[in-house]
């Protein structure tokens, strides 16, 4: 992480709430958000905030000019060289090695390929940057005339480096006027407090039986028992989620303590019914991007199924190319376009006569084995897990280790999985409406609503204080 997790919860955050409330105007406020979240950002590298500051000057001048333009031809042509920019600062970042890897195996040129490190978070505010160009091209929104006020959008620290992608036009009129209410400020600190504990006791926790079980080690795969490679894989499935939805919890929960308030990432993606369902609920913010800013301007499904699936395919390679420079992210993209085309094709209409248990029960497997291909980065360790799963590599079924270690994490993974499902919510919102309705102890709700978070945030400090183990799966997007 930028900075540790004791460092963020104890000390930055407290500072930087501290300073945003003594301030008095929104103006000051702002100011407060701004150099608290380039202190954030710059703590991973003062070079990597040089690349965000430039790629905001470059958006900023391209709304402006686009604002100032009278003709349709120049408007567009700001637009589309303000893009081209982006995208190019963006895949030299990101995808240089990529390309360089792929001529290198066809020509053996050139001789060696240069690692260039990714700035942290480019993907997440590089398409904030860019919906907010073409928000303004599209007169959706007005130009941002101060260059700060966008670099506090850009940069807020709450979401710059792991996401949601926040649309410009979602928070432009909180960015000049917003109130904090009480009730949200609590809101806010609960939210922010079940992240922090969904991360650092549930996603951490299974990464590490996830690397023990599914090693990212070709040997190691071959040599784990195959009921533990398919653990391992189940682990990984259920930490991606919770990992990252942890992290939009504690940014929602974050920007509603100083009154911004960023639209929900994640819908129990678990529990959807088909794999159509399933990207309505997973990385919200990611499907709406392509869908509003790839997928309806080549046309969506107005021009036939032909044009339909082309645009698909484009929207989910794209898809695939932005969680990573490799072939297997390509794949992955690929793989649910392949479901996406089949169930628009017939499925979904098939689906309708299918009970819904099978349904979930059709939409877990294609999940599942659509996180192996996400997993595995290195092709050749890909297929050592599918062999091992399927005891090809004569690894056995299982082993005393393997029942050992799921034995002892048995009611851990049950919480996970729960964890995982709307279940937790459900019954908060029934205690809280039972106490309301018992009027004789309309204490004890708040006394919870009080207690919940604190409990939390013990948990998670034990979590913290007894493991230096805590992988961030989307620091590389």
């Amino acid at each position: 992480m930028v900075f540790s997790s004791m460092i963020f919860v104890f000390f930055f955050l407290p500072i930087s709430l501290t300073a945003y409330f003594l301030c008095k105007t929104t103006k000051q406020k702002n100011i407060s958000l701004l150099v608290s979240s380039l202190i954030f950002y710059a703590w991973g590298g003062p070079k990597f905030l040089l690349i965000l500051l430039a790629m905001t000057a470059i958006c900023w001048g391209g709304g402006i000019l686009i604002d100032r333009a009278d003709e349709e031809k120049v408007r567009k042509m700001i637009l589309i060289g303000t893009v081209v920019l982006m995208l190019a600062i963006l895949g030299y970042f990101k995808y240089t090695g990529f390309f360089l890897g792929i001529i290198q195996g066809i020509t053996g040129f050139p001789k060696a390929i240069p690692q260039i490190v990714l700035p942290i978070g480019i993907s997440f505010y590089t398409f904030q940057l860019l919906s907010y160009v073409v928000d303004v091209y599209r007169e959706e929104v007005p130009a941002q005339k101060y260059y700060w006020k966008l670099l506090l959008y850009s940069s807020l620290f709450h979401q710059c480096i792991a996401g949601p992608i926040v649309r410009y036009q979602h928070v432009a009129d909180e960015i000049n006027h917003r109130r904090i209410k009480m009730s949200e400020m609590a809101d806010g600190i609960t939210r922010f407090m079940v992240g922090l504990a969904k991360k650092l006791i549930l996603a951490d926790g299974l990464a590490s039986l996830a690397d023990k079980l599914a090693p990212m080690d070709a040997a190691a795969l071959e040599a784990t028992p195959a009921l533990g490679v398919w653990m391992g894989i189940l682990f990984y499935m259920l930490q991606i989620y919770l990992d990252f939805s942890a992290y939009s919890d504690m940014a929602i929960g974050m920007g509603r303590m100083v009154g911004f308030h960023y639209h929900e990432n994640f819908n129990y993606p678990y529990i959807a019914n088909s794999v159509t369902d399933f990207w309505r609920r997973w990385h919200i913010s990611l499907s709406t991007f392509f869908r509003d800013y790839v997928y309806i301007p080549l046309g969506g499904n107005r021009k036939g199924k032909v044009r339909q699936y082309f645009n698909l395919f484009i929207v989910w390679f794209l898809t695939g190319m932005w969680h990573g420079a490799s072939w297997n992210y390509i794949f992955w993209g690929l793989y649910f376009f392949c479901f996406l085309v089949l169930e628009k094709g017939f499925l979904l209409e098939k689906f309708k006569r299918i009970p819904k248990a099978v349904q979930h029960i059709y939409l877990l497997i294609i999940v599942y084995f659509g996180w192996i291909l996400f997993r595995f980065t290195d092709m050749g360790t890909l297929g050592a897990a599918l062999q091992s799963m399927f005891g090809l590599n004569g690894n056995g079924f299982s082993s005393m280790q393997v029942m050992i270690v799921l034995k002892s994490n048995l009611f851990f993974i049950i919480v996970a999985i729960i964890g995982s499902t709307p279940l937790p919510k459900i019954i908060a919102e029934k205690f809280a409406l039972f106490c309301r309705r018992r009027f004789a102890i309309p204490h004890l709700l708040y006394i919870a609503e009080l207690v919940y978070p604190l409990l939390m945030l013990l948990l998670s400090t034990m979590a913290m204080a007894g493991s230096s183990y805590h992988p961030f799966l989307y620091f590389q997007f």
